[in-house]
């Protein structure tokens, strides 16, 4: 279990609210949100007090942080695992400030988080001299506007409840991502006169998701049953085992998304590669050979698309990115140019697919046995990059510094069988190193931050490790040695509260992604390349990572350089994290 600040001296609590922020966590409580990670701030210091000595300090339980962008990732991780938004409290403008980074990172992620900001008195007469002033702003939300669902500020303690379930409603609502509610100081401390109405939560359920239109349906399911070479493109997707059923029946090539959480399993024969890792040249290759592709809430379609060299393909487009497209930010990518464009939950449109391929496949036994064939010719071809992949990580085993490969062969081997079921929460930027780690069950990696940002890792981690407890799965972080250093605040909250969670920190002691692009601006300006690591490195004086995690209240291993002590170190580390909290083994990787 969590471990949980429970309040010295246990205060009656009120038989109904007696303040307006006792109004707002009677509402959270209501909706069943089970934690809410902060860092303190005196402009949310009502509700503060109505949870500890409201709510006893439990649902919502505070995760305590010290750093509002950690704050709303551990919620961004939470969400991560279990698909429902946690809240995070952050205080008045410069706490928002601070989470801004993590807030855009949930949002690009498509990830739930009900973030609860505060500010001063709207009320000038009650403003504290100087630091009430300045903690006080007029259309706060503007600030995350761009990048959240909803943004609102309730005008009187009556509104706080509605105002709290339409945030929670529409967070968790797909195309799901974050809101942002702002709540007045002055009214959080303000004495109730009445009873405040509270809305039936059980008759206010998120809508359901779009289901797909029967007569697209229709349209894709016979282009997938007459293609010749068909493929599968996978982003954002659940339906699993319909998934895995509507590509054996088409004998399709399934091609991941690298960056995107795991919805295929990456053993599987027909499964050639994932984009963005060491398989990319596999993935790549499925992409060129196909005539038609199913695109399922892949980010960036037509970036995918660019491996075909203008080459025309049929193409069905599933998502619901179109309901989710802003200004502000091109999240929304390259418009892809689709024959069919199913403008619905993936998760609905595979089950109903599959059925109608399997009906089309029924009346062509022709297209049957050639789906058959593929299939067999598939598995061969992924056999063959398996055997390529498993004899290059073969050849550097021994390398110092030393191969990722290496670490996270060791790092399964030490978990044993619960390898398995392992839930890798985030991974470093560079390539994943191929037939290593393999996903095989649903969950098991869950996709980068969505903002490609740099400090949001360690507390997405810490939040999937928060939401895992209990599950007997072992959460796993592979982090960069400059993202951890980022936000490694993060730790010392999963020490805090017993959140057992192990790091490996992948440590080339460079920010190495931007020194390519110092070679690669060298190279075309004709410039040294050997010049490419100042302002880069962090070797002078080298961080040591194992010793940072033991004085925020973690376990810490290493620096590893060895790969012959990668066993022992693995197996005391897993160890430490069984017996409840945090443990990070700083390891000497190469860079690529």
């Amino acid at each position: 279990m969590t471990r949980r600040d429970i309040p010295s001296i246990a205060a009656a609590r009120p038989a109904a609210p007696e303040w307006g922020s006792d109004v707002v966590a009677e509402m959270l409580r209501r909706l069943d949100i089970p934690y809410i990670a902060l860092e303190p701030g005196a402009s949310f210091r009502g509700l503060h007090d109505s949870i500890v000595n409201y709510l006893g300090n439990e649902r919502p339980a505070m995760i305590l942080a010290n750093h509002e962008e950690v704050a709303v990732a551990i919620a961004h991780g939470y969400a991560k695992v279990t698909g429902r938004a946690m809240a995070a409290a952050v205080h008045s403008s410069v706490g928002l400030m601070h989470a801004t980074m993590t807030i855009f990172c949930a949002w690009v992620d498509r990830m739930p988080v009900v973030v609860i900001g505060a500010t001063g008195p709207m009320d000038a007469t009650a403003r504290r001299p100087w630091i009430d002033w300045i903690h006080t702003s007029e259309k706060q939300g503007e600030l995350v506007r761009d990048f959240v669902k909803w943004e609102h500020q309730p005008s009187s303690v009556a509104a706080f409840p509605n105002a709290l379930l339409r945030a929670w409603q529409l967070a968790n609502l797909e195309p799901r991502g974050p809101v942002y509610v702002c709540l007045d100081a002055g009214l959080q401390e303000q004495r109730l006169e009445a009873p405040v109405a509270f809305p039936d939560v059980a008759r206010i359920a998120a809508p359901s998701a779009p289901a797909p239109d029967p007569d697209a349906l229709a349209r894709a399911a016979r282009l997938l049953v007459e293609a010749e070479r068909p493929a599968i493109l996978l982003g954002r997707t659940g339906a699993w085992p319909d998934l895995v059923a509507l590509a054996e029946s088409l004998g399709a090539a399934v091609a991941s998304d690298g960056a995107a959480a795991v919805s295929f399993p990456t053993d599987h024969p027909l499964h050639q590669g994932a984009s963005r890792t060491q398989s990319h040249d596999a993935f790549a290759e499925a992409v060129r050979d196909a005539d038609v592709i199913l695109a399922l809430e892949r980010v960036d379609v037509a970036g995918a698309l660019r491996e075909r060299e203008g080459k025309p393909v049929r193409l069905i487009n599933v998502t619901l990115e179109p309901y989710a497209t802003r200004s502000w930010v091109a999240d929304y990518q390259e418009l892809p140019h689709a024959d069919v464009a199913i403008t619905a939950s993936a998760d609905q449109t595979v089950p109903a697919l599959r059925v109608a391929v399997e009906r089309g496949l029924a009346d062509r036994p022709a297209a049957r046995r050639a789906a058959e064939d593929r299939a067999r010719e598939l598995a061969e071809r992924s056999r063959g990059h398996r055997a390529q992949w498993a004899k290059a990580n073969a050849a550097r085993r021994d390398g110092r510094p030393i191969h990722l490969a290496r670490a996270l062969g060791e790092l399964r081997a030490a978990l044993g069988e619960r390898a398995r079921d392992a839930i890798v929460a985030q991974r470093p930027l560079g390539p994943w190193p191929a037939a290593t780690w393999e996903f095989a069950c649903p969950g098991t990696f869950l996709g980068n931050d969505g903002g490609a940002a740099v400090g949001s890792g360690t507390g997405i981690t810490v939040g999937a490790a928060l939401a895992a407890q209990g599950s007997g799965r072992p959460v796993i972080g592979v982090l960069g040695d400059g993202e951890t250093l980022a936000s490694p605040q993060a730790f010392w909250t999963a020490a805090h509260h017993r959140i057992p969670v192990l790091v490996l920190v992948a440590n080339n002691q460079t920010y190495f992604n931007d020194e390519e692009h110092q070679d690669r601006v060298a190279v075309t300006r004709q410039r040294p390349r050997e010049n490419r690591w100042v302002g880069q490195r962090m070797e002078q004086p080298a961080v040591d990572f194992a010793s940072l995690a033991r004085d925020l209240g973690a376990e810490g291993f290493g620096p590893v350089e060895d790969p012959a002590e990668l066993a022992r170190t693995f197996a005391a580390a897993v160890k430490a994290m069984d017996a409840g909290g945090p443990v990070v083994v700083d390891v000497r990787i190469a860079s690529r």
